[in-house]
């Protein structure tokens, strides 16, 4: 896997169980990763001109908004469109949403889908996903 696709909202965001990091578990993954020369996303379905926070910017090639595009997840233009943007076919993308339904619809276009339901858990599948 070449590629991390990540929602913010509920992932990015979700601070697991400790609550004395400087930040959130999942963006310190998503800066080793980086580092380790994965491509980074976020695809958000969020509205209007949203972007991560400033600090986060360089942690991501890409940002694909809903509010941006028209198109929303799960609809299979917005892993397309994403995966396009990141230089990767989706079968090199793991993508992880903490909705089940983005994650089905993000595996019916080929990435790998993690339903993000703990901090721990998801660590734990990205660290076999993408080794490093």
């Amino acid at each position: 896997m070449r590629g991390l696709v990540l929602d913010f909202g509920g992932v990015l965001t979700d601070l697991g169980d400790d609550h004395t990091a400087a930040e959130p578990p999942l963006v310190t993954a998503t800066r080793r990763l980086r580092r380790g020369g994965v491509r980074t996303a976020v695809l958000s379905n969020a509205d209007g001109l949203w972007r991560p926070p400033a600090a986060w910017s360089p942690l991501f090639d890409v940002v694909v908004t809903s509010g941006e595009t028209g198109i929303a997840k799960p609809d299979r233009r917005a892993y397309l469109l994403v995966a396009e943007l990141l230089g990767l076919a989706t079968n090199e993308c793991v993508f992880v949403d903490d909705l089940a339904v983005n994650v089905r619809g993000a595996v019916a276009t080929g990435m790998v889908g993690v339903h993000h339901r703990s901090v721990d858990a998801t660590l734990e599948e990205l660290a076999v996903l993408l080794p490093g």
